[in-house]
């Protein structure tokens, strides 16, 4: 796994706001194609969406997300 490539795809990700990365889960979750992830292999694929359930708990728990 390239923990570079991971960490960059997180980061363009996370730019979109709180609400899009939402549906951004719900996507990679349901292995639909997605433009910002094409190019990583599917644990790494799997590894994006473990970091960025992470990082949403901590929204879910304030409630300042959703």
């Amino acid at each position: 796994m390239d923990q570079s490539k991971i960490a960059h795809c997180i980061e363009v990700l996370c730019r979109k706001g709180c609400k899009e990365v939402s549906l951004i889960i719900r996507a990679l979750e349901r292995s639909e194609p997605m433009a910002e992830v094409q190019e990583l292999n599917e644990g790494e694929r799997q590894a994006v969406l473990h970091e960025l359930k992470s990082i949403m708990a901590v929204y879910q728990e304030g409630g300042t997300c959703w």
